[in-house]
């Protein structure tokens, strides 16, 4: 059985304005994640992302609407609260993969609910290209849809992680 050395200092008690200090720093014992969060944990909040793209497929929610804007938002900052709030080291990098799981979500969504989601009348290439086969506009359409849904998951995840890193330097700042 091995056991973890401790520093002289872990016995003492603490004193003093160290006190503060030695509360905001991480573990150093705590396990580093790749991401900066579980793979469970940046899947779990990817999926705070799906039941939006659902309800749009399905047109139960519109764009303008003040419930659609809840659910284009709340995702994201709900994001954002468990990076800071799990002081997470590097909220980029985990809210970009965050962002990459949602844009991955994003595609397969959009694609089980393509027929669903136009109605039986699914979008048409025009001009020069309108005289493409019926099957080859498919797949090109959603080929785009899906490079379009993994470009927007990335973006959304970027923008999220910069806020988020943002944030974590003022707190930073402001706890000194």
């Amino acid at each position: 059985m091995t056991t973890r050395p401790t520093s002289p200092s872990a016995s003492a008690a603490p004193s003093g304005p160290s006190t503060a200090s030695a509360v905001a720093a991480p573990d150093p014992h705590r396990r580093q994640h790749r991401l900066g969060l579980p793979v469970a944990a940046v899947a779990g909040l990817a999926l705070l992302g799906a039941p939006r793209v659902v309800l749009h497929d399905l047109d139960v929610l519109h764009e303008g609407t003040a419930l659609n804007a809840v659910f284009v938002f709340a995702p994201p900052l709900v994001w954002v609260l468990v990076v800071l709030l799990t002081r997470v080291a590097t909220p980029f990098r985990a809210l970009l993969a965050v962002g990459a799981g949602y844009g991955v979500l994003l595609a397969v969504i959009h694609q089980l609910l393509w027929a669903r989601a136009f109605a039986g009348a699914p979008p048409q290439l025009g001009g020069t290209l309108a005289d493409l086969d019926p099957a080859a506009q498919e797949a090109l359409l959603r080929g785009t849809a899906v490079v379009s849904s993994l470009v927007t998951g990335l973006v959304v995840g970027a923008l999220t992680g910069l806020v988020a890193l943002a944030l974590t330097a003022l707190l930073r700042r402001a706890r000194r």
